[in-house]
């Protein structure tokens, strides 16, 4: 069994808990440990033989147990019993919008659905729409969900399961001693949400060397291809990653070719052929047949008469016209992020406590922190009452004294937006609170008209400070909310409220085109990471990424300001 099996065999426990009723902290346990088997450099087999499980974040002693008998006798008792109580198909219909864990048990248990077939085929037959809770819509919803699941089947894959994959060969390779530089390329160098595979691209002076360390890493399963200066392979995980080796001198022109898009790319040769030149993953060719070497990309655009432009803009979407009038932006960074304002800590579904959560951001960096836990009507996600808000608050005062002047914390709310586009708790509560984060969790397939008109209403609320992930896809699981997304810009822009960039990778909401587009019409943005455990704190460069893809400006970010231009803002909006 590879590591993807594995986390596919924990996310399979967490939705079978999930369709029985379990609590939301164990369903959530089994798939923190998915998401971290998943994205494991190492193979997991090996890592039980160095008796490490307990060293991969989010698996404890009990599931440690459980992969340890997995590997001991081939099987889980605990599997067996779960697959045995619920009929294992019945995971397929959870991935259907507007199916929750209760509708696909009352599916099971009253109609005998238990796969995505049967449920298309009951939905087609007009079979859902008398249950309790269903009707006519509701059954046409199921219908159009299932049609979009079919459309976007693809082998991509997230770029939070890649990225860290690809960061960890390349750390490896630079240490073997026989590269002169190592650097990811493609899609995933130019931070795309989605890639097809992992590229990596290698200056060395005898590529055989570098083969060799390459072939010989823990990681690889199976050899797809081999050449003298490539290779193809997929790795324990399932992933797979090719790789190209280079002569350092020609190394630049090789990264550029191989992060660039063809269409990008094939501007640059445009520009090469009326400078007399040829341009190729070589090197500059001259018309009498000698060459112009590149050992840095820099080189490579400085050769065409241009700035070096970064790779997240090489879409041919106006970047080589900006760079030719010296208007290319500056862009935010990593360093830029000067505070987070969308957290969960343990009082509603996140996993650590107000301290853990708190020293967490201190070790990242950060000088502010709002504490967002859920509102009362995401009841799976164990929401706060008013009640328990005010205790919360008690609990962040005496945190922020412990911590000192370390980083200033402030208590906010992730409030849930309802399906009549009233928010969950009045404006009297909202106006106690440092920053309010608005976010719609529910009714997504709402009709465009009816769904827009409850977004709309929620940002010309004064006590409403940013919307979360504002159109809620995941991606590859959950389509976006039909939203006329001009009208919500227009109104944000009006109203001063800021559009998140949800950094999780299933999310990147919004969107690069969202984000490019929010930005144009003077949205303010706010890049986020809805950390519900400490770690998550480093999922914020995905959503700078995603930024930087939107040509977004850092002054663009309300949450790269200082916290005293922050509080005039949320103060004024007030």
């Amino acid at each position: 069994m590879d590591n993807r099996e594995a986390a596919a065999m924990f996310d399979t426990l967490g939705d079978l808990l999930e369709i029985q009723g379990e609590s939301v902290f164990k369903v959530l346990a089994y798939r923190r440990a998915a998401e971290s088997i998943r994205s494991l450099g190492r193979d997991l087999h090996e890592v039980w033989a160095d008796r490490q499980l307990r060293d991969i974040p989010g698996v404890g002693e009990a599931i440690a147990s459980k992969i340890d008998e997995l590997f001991t006798t081939g099987h889980m008792a605990f599997y067996d019993r779960l697959t045995a109580e619920v009929p294992l198909s019945l995971t397929e219909v959870l991935r259907v919008g507007d199916v929750g864990p209760k509708k696909a048990a009352r599916f099971w248990k009253e109609l005998g659905i238990t796969s995505r077939a049967e449920l298309e085929a009951a939905a087609r037959a007009g079979r859902l729409r008398d249950l309790p809770g269903m009707g006519a819509k509701s059954e046409a919803r199921i219908l159009e969900s299932i049609e979009a699941l079919k459309q976007r089947q693809s082998d991509r894959i997230s770029i939070g399961t890649a990225m860290p994959v690809a960061e960890d060969l390349i750390a490896r390779l630079r240490k073997s001693g026989a590269v002169a530089a190592a650097e990811m390329a493609g899609s995933l160098r130019r931070w795309r949400e989605t890639v097809g595979d992992i590229d990596l691209l290698v200056g060395a002076t005898k590529p055989e060397a570098v083969m060799r360390a390459f072939l010989a890493l823990p990681e690889v399963k199976r050899v797809r291809g081999q050449g003298e200066t490539k290779a193809s392979v997929e790795l324990a995980n399932g992933l797979a990653v090719q790789m190209w080796v280079h002569p350092p001198e020609r190394f630049g022109t090789a990264l550029q070719y191989a992060t660039g898009s063809q269409a990008h790319n094939v501007r640059l040769r445009e520009l090469a052929l009326d400078r007399g030149l040829s341009l190729s993953e070589h090197g500059f060719r001259r018309k009498d047949g000698s060459e112009i070497l590149c050992t840095k990309e820099e080189q490579v655009y400085a050769t065409l008469g241009l700035p070096w432009i970064p790779p997240e803009l090489r879409e041919d979407r106006g970047e080589i016209q900006a760079a030719q009038s010296n208007r290319l932006p500056r862009l935010v960074s990593l360093r830029d992020i000067a505070g987070e304002l969308h957290a969960h800590s343990d009082w509603s579904d996140g996993v650590a406590t107000l301290d853990e959560m708190a020293q967490a951001a201190v070790d990242a960096g950060l000088t502010y922190l709002v504490i967002s836990d859920h509102s009362k009507s995401l009841g799976v996600a164990n929401g706060l009452t008013v009640e328990r808000l005010r205790r919360q608050r008690k609990e962040i005062d005496r945190v922020q004294k412990r911590l000192g002047g370390k980083i200033r914390l402030l208590q906010g709310i992730e409030v849930e937006i309802l399906a009549d586009g009233e928010l969950d708790f009045p404006d009297k509560v909202l106006s106690s609170l440092d920053v309010v984060t608005a976010s719609v969790h529910s009714s997504l397939r709402q009709r465009r008209e009816q769904v827009t008109a409850r977004m709309l209403k929620v940002i010309r609320n004064p006590h409403v400070d940013v919307i979360g992930h504002p159109t809620g896809r995941m991606i590859g699981s959950r389509d976006a909310a039909d939203l006329d997304m001009e009208a919500i810009f227009h109104a944000a822009a009006e109203h001063s409220v800021a559009l998140e960039i949800n950094s999780h990778p299933e999310r990147l909401d919004l969107n690069e085109s969202h984000a490019r587009r929010a930005a144009e019409l003077g949205c303010l943005l706010a890049i986020n990471t809805d950390a519900h455990r400490p770690e998550h704190f480093a999922l914020r460069r995905y959503g700078i990424g995603t930024a930087r893809r939107a040509w977004v400006h850092p002054d663009q970010v309300v949450n790269t300001w200082s916290l005293d231009k922050l509080t005039a803002w949320t103060d004024g909006r007030r």
